[in-house]
């Protein structure tokens, strides 16, 4: 097969494979939806539960032990998945709030930051420069955030939780790079998180609802017992869709998963979306479509400075 056949084939699989992690991640409000009348300090419980078990599992088939255990003896690396561990903990904990109290199309605009605020992180931490447009789309989009807290009168707190737990834990993964694998990351970041997962479950079983696992039918039962495969699936497609395309490419498709929980919760769930909300949610996309075209000109730029020159 030709190189550049080749090379089309990896990049298509690349967006089917990204693709894929964002649609799943854009219908997961209506998972955890499914899971009622169970709450969400239960469900992200079995979620880091059951990610473990199917993450052992995953390693098992994939003979993926020899690279866990060279992991395994670095303790800095372990350092750095037990911090990545409590920031994607939170990042879930505060999705599953939102979503099982009717606050799906806010996790939708933490989601629509997201981006922004890596940005961000890469200016403040990395010392990274950047360009004027992805300037002018982080001014926009603190517009947004003022004019959601002023007019419409509430502190988005879901949203900066979501984009700053997901944006730091984005960093982290950054740092440790190829060193830890997406399998072997998730394992270790499940693992850290046992203690919490098992005190909630403590803790829940003393309300007066109880654990709720088993108690409501078979059916229930089986789809709660996804929370692992629903939690791993997705982050194991995006890591094999890093690794075919461009960092641009990924930049544009992730906005699937904010569009999707932004319609869920207008359309499907009939949240309010008085005129404030509005407003603050039509700047948030001005800032959006400003970093788009940010991306799609780097990376003509990039094209026209790797095209070979031709005599």
């Amino acid at each position: 097969m030709p190189p550049e056949t080749t090379t089309r084939a990896t990049r298509t699989a690349g967006v089917a494979y990204a693709g894929g992690a964002y649609l799943l991640w854009g219908i997961l409000p209506l998972y955890f939806l499914l899971l009622v009348p169970t709450g969400p300090w239960e469900v992200v419980a079995w979620r880091v539960l059951l990610s473990l078990v199917f993450c052992l599992l995953l390693l098992t088939v994939t003979r993926g032990w020899a690279a866990f255990g060279v992991i395994l003896r670095q303790p800095k690396l372990l350092g750095w998945t037990a911090l990545a561990g409590l920031l994607i903990y939170v990042n879930w904990q505060v999705f599953v709030l939102g979503t099982l109290t009717g606050h799906v199309v806010e996790t939708s605009l933490g989601y629509f930051i997201n981006p922004i605020t890596t940005v961000l992180l890469g200016v403040f931490v990395l010392k990274e420069r950047i360009r004027r447009l992805q300037w002018a789309a982080i001014a926009i989009a603190a517009i947004a955030v003022v004019v959601i807290v002023v007019a419409y009168g509430a502190f988005p707190w879901i949203a900066l939780s979501l984009t700053a737990s997901f944006g730091v834990y984005g960093l982290i993964k950054k740092k440790i790079g190829p060193a830890v694998d997406a399998v072997s990351g998730l394992t270790l970041e499940s693992f850290w998180l046992i203690p919490i997962a098992v005190v909630q479950l403590i803790i829940v079983a003393q309300t007066p609802a109880g654990i709720t696992m088993g108690a409501n039918g078979w059916g229930h039962a089986l789809v709660l017992g996804f929370a692992g495969v629903v939690t791993a699936v997705p982050l194991l497609l995006f890591a094999a869709g890093t690794r075919r395309i461009d960092l641009t490419v990924i930049g544009m498709i992730q906005f699937v998963t904010p569009v999707m929980q932004f319609i869920i919760g207008v359309a499907v769930l009939g949240e309010p979306m008085p005129a404030e909300r509005w407003a603050g949610f039509i700047i948030v996309w001005i800032a959006i479509v400003v970093f788009v075209v940010d991306l799609v000109l780097a990376a003509r730029r990039g094209r026209a400075v790797a095209k070979p020159e031709t005599l």
